[in-house]
C-alpha cells in the first residue's frame, strides 16, 4: 500500500488489501502537544506515515471503523463511528468497531501520540473522522458514476447504498472500485450541515453494550492461549525501596509455580495460573532494603504542606496590589482547604500479557498510552519499534491510572516475559493496585479574600501546595514554567473568580515526594472545583446573599457558566424551601472545555450525609451522543461523590494503609443518589464529557451540608463533627 501525503491535514492515497474492499488510511502530523518520545529522531518519525486503516468497507457492506483511542467505558466505541458514519451516510447497523493497533498514524492531535485522556477523544478526532467519511463517501460515488457512466452529481447515497433513478448500488459492491481510487483531498471535502444531521446528535444504543452483557467483551484480564502462563510480583512495600535479598525456596515448591525471578520492580513469581501464582507469591521471602522514605507520613506531610502555604511560592497569576487590596477591604474570608492521595480503583486491576519471540514482541493490554508502551518496550527489548505489536482490548475502567509516562504496567510485563523466557501474564491483585502508587496528589489551599462594601471580591490571594504530576516526564518541558505545574493549577489560576477579581495573585509550591503521582479523573480540577466552588459559597455567606444570585453576579460575564449554573438551578427548583431535614447545595465549574452545574438535597442519616437527587447541567457545545453525554454526568457524579464521602490514603512508616475495597470506599450501589442531567444547548466549541461531571459534585454536597447544618467541610472526604445536627446556619 503505497501512501502519499496530501496535505498537513491530509487523507492519503488508499487501495484495496488484498482481499479487496474500501480501506481509508490517514494522519494528521501536526498539532502536536507533546513530543512523542524524549528524542528528536522518534518525534521526527512521528511525522512519518505508518500502514493503517480508520475505516474498512468490506464487499458484504460491513463497515469497520478503527479507534485511534482506547475504549475504557467513556463512550467513543460508539461517538467516534457516529462521526464517520454521518457523512458516509452508511448504514448504522452495519458497523463494525475495532481499536486501531499502536502506530504513529492515530497520533492524538491534542497529545501528539497515540493517547487517551484530558476528555479529548471526541472533539479532537471531531473533524478527522467526519473527514473519513466524507472522503470514502466521494470515493463510493466515483466509484459508481465511473460503472454508470454519469457524472458524480446525478447520484445520491442513502443508508449505505449509492443511487441513480432507479438503480441503486451497495456501498459493499462498490468498495473494491473506490478501492482503487486516490482518496480526494482535503480542501475538497464539503461537509454536511448541522441542520442535515440524521446521526451526530441523536440519542444512539452503545455498540458495546451487547458484548458486555453477554460477557463476550474481552478485557486485559480475560487474554488467554496455550502456553501462558501468570505472574505476581512482591513489590516494596516502600516507595523507593530494594531488594536486599530472597529466599524462593518455599514459592518454587507451590505446585504449578514454574520459576521466580528478579526484576527491576521486585520479585516476580511466574506460575501456570493466577493461584499458584498468588500461593507462591505468599510464600516467598523477600528482604528489603527500605531506602530514605520509611518514615513517610501523612500527619507530616500535611504538616509541611501548610508550612509551605504560609510562605511564598513561584506564582501562577497575579495583577494588582494584592496586600494593599487586602489592607482597604471591607472585610477579609479566610480558610485552609484539603484534599488526600487518592487511588484510581479502577474495577479491573492492572494487568499485561507479553510475548517475546526472538526479536519480535506482542502485548496485550488495557492501556490509554499504547503508541508510548510501544516505545519503551522497544527501548527496554532493543528492538526496532515496528517489531513490537500492541493490542488493546476493552478497558476496565483507566481514570488515568492507565497512561503513565514510564508505561510501568507494560515494562514491568516485558522484563518479567523476558526473564522468564515464555509468555506471560503479569496481574496486579486490587492490593497491588491500591498500594502500587501513582495517586492522585494530596493539596493543601489556603485562601485570603477581601471582600468591598457590595461583599464581592477586592482581593484574592491563594497559595497551592501539591507535587507535580509532571515533573520528572518528559511532559514537563510543555507544562511546568517557572516552577508552576498548569495541571495543578488549572481551575484556580485561571477561574473568573480569581481573574475577574482587580487584585489577585496565585503561588503555588510543589514540594518533592517519593510518592509517585499522576493525573486522576478530572487532574487538578479534582481538588480546586471543591475548593473553589466551597469559598465562594463562604464568600456568599459571608456577604449574606443567596449562593446563586452571587455566582450570577460573579459570573455575569461568563455567559457558559451562566447558562449551565441557570438552568441547574431552575431544573432543581432553587430557592424553593428544603423539606424537613434536608439541606440545598449548588456549584458550577469549567473544565476540560466543557461547563457543569450540580444542584443537590442532601439530609444526614445515621449521622452521615446522604445525597438524595443531583441535578446536572452541562454546556459542552455540539453534543455527538446525548445519552452518552448523560451516562457521563452520572459516572462522574457517581466517581466525585466516592471522592467526597470515602476516599481516603493515608501513609504511616511509609506504608499505604489502605488495601482494598472494605477500606479505600468508593460509592457503594446503594448510596448513589437520582440524578437528573440537561444538555444546554449550544453551538460553541466542543468540550469534553468524561472528566468534567466529576469537580462539581463534592463542593455542592459540601455546600448543602453547610446549609443544612451550619458546619463548613473544609476536607475530604468529608467528616461531621459529632455534634453536627441538621440546623439553619446563622445569618450573615
Amino acid at each position: 500500500m503505497s501512501a502519499t501525503q496530501l496535505t498537513r491535514r491530509g487523507f492519503l492515497k488508499a487501495s484495496a488489501l488484498a482481499g479487496g474492499g474500501l480501506v481509508l488510511a490517514f494522519t494528521v502530523p501536526g498539532m502536536r502537544r507533546f513530543a512523542h518520545a524524549q528524542d528528536a529522531t522518534a518525534a521526527a518519525a512521528a511525522t512519518e506515515f505508518a500502514p493503517s486503516a480508520f475505516l474498512r468497507i468490506a464487499a458484504d457492506d460491513t463497515i469497520t471503523v478503527l479507534l485511534s483511542h482506547a475504549e475504557m467505558g467513556q463512550g467513543i466505541w460508539t461517538a467516534l463511528p457516529m462521526l464517520l458514519a454521518e457523512e458516509l451516510d452508511a448504514d448504522w447497523t452495519r458497523i463494525r468497531v475495532e481499536h486501531g493497533p499502536a502506530d504513529r498514524a492515530y497520533d492524538s492531535p491534542v497529545f501528539g501520540m497515540q493517547g487517551t485522556g484530558g476528555s479529548t477523544s471526541t472533539w479532537s478526532e471531531f473533524d478527522r473522522y467526519r473527514q473519513a467519511g466524507a472522503a470514502a463517501r466521494t470515493m463510493l460515488v466515483q466509484a459508481a458514476a465511473n460503472r454508470l457512466g454519469v457524472a458524480p452529481d446525478a447520484l445520491r447515497t442513502e443508508n449505505g447504498v449509492v443511487i441513480a433513478d432507479d438503480t441503486r448500488l451497495r456501498y459493499g459492491e462498490l468498495a473494491d472500485d473506490a478501492g482503487r481510487l486516490d482518496a480526494p483531498p482535503f480542501d475538497s471535502l464539503t461537509l454536511r450541515d448541522p441542520a442535515d444531521w440524521r446521526i451526530i446528535g441523536k440519542d444512539t444504543l452503545r455498540l458495546d453494550t451487547p458484548e458486555k452483557i453477554t460477557g463476550q467483551a474481552t478485557f486485559g484480564m480475560d487474554i488467554r492461549f496455550d502456553g501462558l502462563l501468570t505472574a505476581l510480583v512482591a513489590r516494596p512495600p516502600v516507595f523507593g525501596a530494594t531488594v536486599a535479598s530472597f529466599d524462593a525456596s518455599a514459592a518454587e515448591a507451590v505446585p504449578g509455580v514454574r520459576s521466580v525471578v528478579q526484576v527491576p520492580s521486585g520479585v516476580a513469581v511466574v506460575a501456570d495460573h493466577y493461584w499458584a501464582a498468588k500461593l507462591g507469591r505468599d510464600a516467598l521471602r523477600v528482604e528489603w532494603d527500605e531506602g530514605d522514605h520509611a518514615d513517610l507520613d501523612s500527619d507530616a506531610l500535611h504538616a509541611e504542606y501548610a508550612r509551605l502555604a504560609a510562605t511564598e511560592g513561584p506564582t501562577a497569576v497575579r495583577a494588582g496590589d494584592v496586600d494593599a487590596a487586602l489592607a482597604r477591604a471591607a472585610q477579609t474570608v479566610e480558610a485552609d482547604y484539603t484534599v488526600p492521595y487518592l487511588a484510581h480503583a479502577a474495577m479491573e486491576p492492572l494487568n499485561c500479557t507479553v510475548r517475546i519471540d526472538g526479536d519480535r514482541c506482542e502485548i496485550w493490554c488495557g492501556t490509554q498510552f499504547p503508541g508510548l508502551d510501544k516505545t519503551n518496550t522497544a527501548r527496554i527489548l532493543g528492538i526496532p519499534e515496528e517489531h513490537v505489536l500492541v493490542h488493546t482490548p476493552f478497558l476496565g475502567g483507566g481514570f488515568g491510572r492507565r497512561a503513565t509516562p514510564n508505561s510501568d504496567t507494560v515494562v514491568e510485563a516485558v522484563e518479567i516475559a523476558r526473564a522468564a523466557g515464555a509468555p506471560v501474564k503479569t496481574v496486579w491483585t486490587r492490593e497491588d493496585d491500591t498500594r502500587g502508587g501513582f495517586y492522585r496528589p494530596a493539596f493543601l489551599e489556603r485562601l485570603r479574600v477581601g471582600l468591598g462594601e457590595d461583599g464581592f471580591p477586592v482581593a484574592w490571594h491563594q497559595v497551592m501546595v501539591s507535587q507535580s504530576i509532571m515533573a520528572g516526564t518528559f511532559m514537563e518541558a510543555f507544562t511546568v514554567q517557572n516552577g508552576v505545574d498548569t495541571t495543578t493549577t488549572e481551575g484556580v489560576a485561571d477561574s473568573p473568580y480569581v481573574v475577574d477579581t482587580p487584585a489577585h495573585r496565585v503561588d503555588l509550591h510543589a514540594p518533592r515526594s517519593a510518592i509517585p503521582v499522576l493525573w486522576w479523573r478530572s487532574v487538578g480540577h479534582s481538588a480546586n472545583g471543591f475548593v473553589m466552588e466551597s469559598f465562594v459559597d463562604e464568600l456568599a455567606h459571608a456577604a449574606g446573599q443567596d449562593p446563586v444570585a452571587y455566582r450570577r453576579h460573579l459570573l455575569r460575564e461568563h455567559p457558559r457558566h451562566l447558562a449551565a449554573l441557570d438552568l441547574a438551578a431552575e431544573r432543581f427548583g432553587w430557592g424553593s424551601a428544603a423539606a424537613e431535614g434536608h439541606g440545598h447545595g449548588i456549584a458550577v465549574h469549567e473544565s476540560f472545555g466543557s461547563f457543569v452545574a450540580q444542584a443537590v438535597d442532601v439530609s444526614i442519616e445515621n449521622g452521615r450525609i446522604r445525597v438524595h437527587r443531583v441535578v446536572c447541567a452541562i454546556d459542552c457545545g455540539p453534543v455527538v451522543n446525548p445519552v452518552n453525554v448523560v451516562a457521563q454526568m452520572e459516572s462522574g457524579i457517581a466517581f466525585g461523590l466516592g471522592a467526597a464521602l470515602h476516599s481516603n490514603l493515608t501513609l504511616r512508616g511509609g506504608r499505604v494503609q489502605e488495601s482494598n475495597f472494605h477500606d479505600y470506599r468508593v460509592l457503594r450501589m446503594d448510596e448513589m443518589p437520582q440524578v437528573e442531567v440537561h444538555i444546554v444547548p449550544s453551538a460553541e466549541r466542543m468540550g469534553g464529557v468524561g472528566e468534567p461531571g466529576t469537580p462539581p459534585i463534592a463542593p455542592a454536597v459540601a455546600n448543602a451540608v453547610f446549609a443544612l447544618t451550619g458546619q463548613r467541610l473544609r476536607s475530604m472526604p468529608f467528616r461531621l463533627a459529632d455534634e453536627a445536627a441538621p440546623t439553619a446556619p446563622a445569618a450573615a
